[in-house]
């Protein structure tokens, strides 16, 4: 027997990745849905994304693999250099082998490519209400009646069935619910977007590159057909962070990166404008519903950049309430547990290896001489196989109910 209230919407709160793609699972699902963006317009800022083949499953999940297909770049490979000598630490082919293996292709794309797919797929479903300017500031359940209160700024109550927590890093959802602490690492990164014609030639590759320094590193890969470059920068930051997002300078930027070669180096000279980011994650918890309520995506499990996958991880964990709520017949206490169920473990393990990632990347010392010597000779097949547990992700398997 269903549990779903007649007539009311599922409450979604953020409009970002994870708030979109969560609004498509449960239109997917037959709900309509009520999506409460605190900005004054649905939109997408950033730069460029990494997607693993583990994307594109939710995509095709998310009824948008088409569109998000033709704005993608398909990159040949996936390469890490050493930032002080140029040596090539490891390279994944990212071609028919790797296609054949995991069912879906490699690609880089812009952050606002991925949300304006998601974003035409909510609009043409004729099931998603969009109401900008809305920033949610608590919640109320009503156990008796079955329903998720979400309170705005200015005293609106919006009531649904369910409320689906998309808001980000500094979620209000969760920190209603669990109030735990941030733990910013004191690693800065700063992203922009270069455009073709003012890229340097000798690193005009089609892969997702990354050159790896001593507390530092620089990636690079082409975006929107290869008409412009994504160019981002990370340091560890010599002064205490503040989590969040500020405009950056290039001053500041070369100053943490004197020691690298000449050939990554030129990486620093490009962009016109930075935009800098203080990262942060939070440890990873055992609990996601409160009630009638969850978190889904940087609510749930915000994470760090090293693994390429706090978008993916949005996408997936959207793709899987959908189907919890399917196989447990919209039977949403049922539904609930069984999604948390079968994200806890994986989204934890990209956490504590996106920490794991950054000391690679910035090792130093012997410990980098370690780092250069892990891959060599290493065959495609067994760097396939060290990515299984992470790309080999679907829709058919998402979802274990033992």
């Amino acid at each position: 027997m269903s549990t779903k209230t007649p007539d009311l919407p599922v409450i979604v709160s953020g409009g970002g990745i994870g708030g979109l793609a969560a609004a498509l699972a449960l239109v997917r699902q037959g709900y309509t849905v009520t999506v409460l963006e605190q900005a004054h317009e649905i939109g997408e800022i950033g730069a460029g994304i990494q997607l693993g083949p583990n994307a594109f499953h939710a995509f095709d999940a998310l009824g948008v693999g088409d569109k998000a297909r033709g704005r993608a770049v398909y990159t040949e490979c996936m390469v890490m250099h050493d930032a002080i000598d140029e040596t090539l630490v490891g390279r994944i082919e990212t071609g028919e082998a790797f296609r054949r293996r995991f069912g879906n292709p490699y690609a880089v794309i812009h952050r606002a490519d991925i949300h304006l797919s998601l974003l035409e797929g909510a609009q043409e479903s004729g099931l998603v209400t969009f109401h900008t300017n809305t920033r949610v500031e608590r919640i109320e359940q009503d156990e008796a009646a079955k329903t998720v209160t979400a309170i705005d700024q200015n005293g609106r109550r919006w009531t649904g069935q369910a409320l689906i927590g998309a808001d980000g890093g500094k979620s209000v959802v969760r920190a209603q619910y669990v109030n735990d602490p941030p733990r910013v690492t004191g690693h800065v990164v700063y992203r922009a977007v270069v455009d073709k014609a003012d890229f340097p030639d000798d690193l005009k590759w089609n892969a997702a590159s990354l050159w790896a320094g001593p507390k530092c590193h620089l990636v690079h890969y082409p975006l929107r057909g290869g008409e412009q470059y994504n160019v981002v920068v990370t340091f560890h930051s010599r002064q205490p962070e503040q989590w969040g997002v500020t405009d950056g300078s290039k001053e500041e930027v070369e100053s943490y990166f004197q020691g690298i070669c000449p050939k990554a180096r030129q990486l620093i000279e490009l962009p016109k404008s930075w935009k800098r980011w203080a990262t942060a994650d939070r440890e990873p918890i055992d609990n996601w519903v409160f009630g009638r309520a969850t978190i889904v995506g940087d609510a749930a499990h915000p994470t760090t950049q090293y693994m390429a996958q706090g978008a993916c991880m949005a996408m997936e964990d959207a793709v899987t309430l959908g189907k919890a709520l399917r196989v447990a017949n919209r039977v949403w206490d049922a539904a609930l547990q069984l999604y948390q169920k079968n994200r806890i473990t994986r989204t934890a393990r990209i956490v504590l290896s996106g920490r794991e990632m950054g000391r690679l990347y910035h090792a130093t010392g012997v410990e980098r001489l370690v780092r250069n010597s892990l891959w060599k000779g290493r065959s495609q097949e067994r760097f396939y196989d060290a990515l299984e547990w992470l790309y080999g992700w679907n829709v058919s398997n998402c979802l274990q109910q033992g």
